[in-house]
């Protein structure tokens, strides 16, 4: 419960920074007329909602009536009931975005990016899917062919999340990678699917090096030993995407709307970036004065 009311806290006080000027900012340009208040505030919804994706619970709508409602009452006088809830979830989605910049890591010099797929239905059932018809696309991953969409990230060493991007799952790895990594600099590590002169040509400019391996009909390349040992410790990406899909959940096929959707992602990212243990990779001493030179 100490991490529940850690969690409030934070999240709460994010929220007196940052609604005020998001709902000055909604009267302003006309977007928001009224300005009706739900009883639970903001900050309490947003610690459900990461909290769901930090607890072990397969489905949010058992984690609320058979958790939220039943042992948390004391700590949300105000609590709404299940289908309330679920009708104010979409009011989340910008505030959660904001929070995510807040929590965010930092980078470090060493990065790595990967994409993984995020399913939104079996593949029997794709021409009968009607919420994603117009968004989502067929794609191939490593597991075979899919539909749904792409998260692309981009982490550092201690495996923090320092940028995203959600495309259609057909989108190629290379073209969201210039928007991931605008405030990147140093080593940024990949697999065979980044391979590209103009990727690199570009990001090159921006003082980022690509590094990654090389396809068997290519020629050999010479790099260096610390580079070497980063690319054979890319699995830490991969931990991520396994952690954020298996416990943050941000992959299933009951999505009712596309906002539902978003919030999901985005609200198990955030669940686990304000979680405190995270894969990391620890640097020998020869490999920190690398990156310090």
């Amino acid at each position: 419960m100490n991490n529940l009311v850690e969690l409030f806290c934070d999240v709460d006080d994010f929220c007196h920074q940052f609604l005020p000027r998001w709902e000055a900012q909604l009267l302003s340009d006309g977007t928001r007329k009224r300005r009706r208040k739900s009883k639970m505030s903001t900050s309490e919804r947003m610690a459900i909602v990461i909290a769901f994706h930090q607890s072990n619970h397969r489905d949010f709508k058992n984690f609320y009536i058979g958790l939220v409602q039943r042992y948390w009452s004391e700590y949300f006088p105000e609590l709404l009931s299940y289908t309330r809830f679920i009708n104010t979830m979409s009011e989340l989605i910008v505030p959660m975005c904001s929070y995510f910049q807040t929590v965010k890591g930092k980078p470090t010099g060493i990065a790595f990016v990967d994409s993984t797929s995020i399913k939104v239905c079996h593949n029997i059932r794709i021409p009968r899917n009607r919420v994603f018809a117009d968004t989502a696309k067929r794609g191939k991953g490593t597991m075979g062919w899919f539909f749904g969409f792409k998260l692309h990230l981009l982490i550092n060493h201690k495996g923090e999340i320092l940028s995203l991007n959600i495309t259609p799952g057909n989108t190629n790895d290379r073209t969201p990678i210039p928007d991931l990594c605008k405030n990147l600099t140093g080593k940024l590590y990949a697999d065979k699917g980044y391979i590209g002169k103009k990727l690199n040509e570009k990001l090159q400019e921006s003082d980022i090096d690509l590094v990654t391996t090389v396809r068997k009909n290519m020629k050999a390349k010479a790099i260096s030993a610390f580079d070497r040992a980063m690319l054979s410790k890319r699995y830490i990406i991969e931990t991520v995407n396994d952690q954020l899909k298996n416990i943050s959940q941000i992959e299933h096929s009951r999505h009712r709307s596309g906002t539902g959707f978003m919030l999901n992602i985005i609200a198990g990212i955030v669940a686990y970036c304000v979680k405190k243990q995270k894969p990391c990779i620890k640097l020998s001493t020869s490999e920190s004065g690398v990156m310090t030179a």
